[in-house]
């Protein structure tokens, strides 16, 4: 099964994340299919930067995202709606 998930990434006590497509057996930083944005959550806001359509396609193909990737693209789509009222 396909996940849409985040993969941590920078030093001991300064994460970063990026979101990838990964198979659900593989480690959490190991390998991935397809990298779809990354989310910095040390700056402030938060820094969430994330292809729309690479999601939607691999929804369409049957990807699950994570809980946590669902809360980001909730995050995501209410602030842009926010912007362009």
């Amino acid at each position: 099964m396909l996940k849409i998930r985040l993969r941590r990434t920078g030093a001991r006590h300064q994460p970063s994340y990026r979101v990838v497509v990964a198979d659900s057996r593989a480690a959490r930083d190991g390998a991935f299919i397809d990298y779809l944005g990354h989310y910095n959550p040390r700056t402030d806001p938060p820094t969430i930067s994330i292809d729309q359509e690479k999601v939607k396609k691999w929804i369409g193909v049957g990807a699950q995202p994570t809980d946590s990737v669902k809360q980001l693209l909730y995050t995501l789509s209410n602030s842009e709606k926010t912007e362009s009222e």
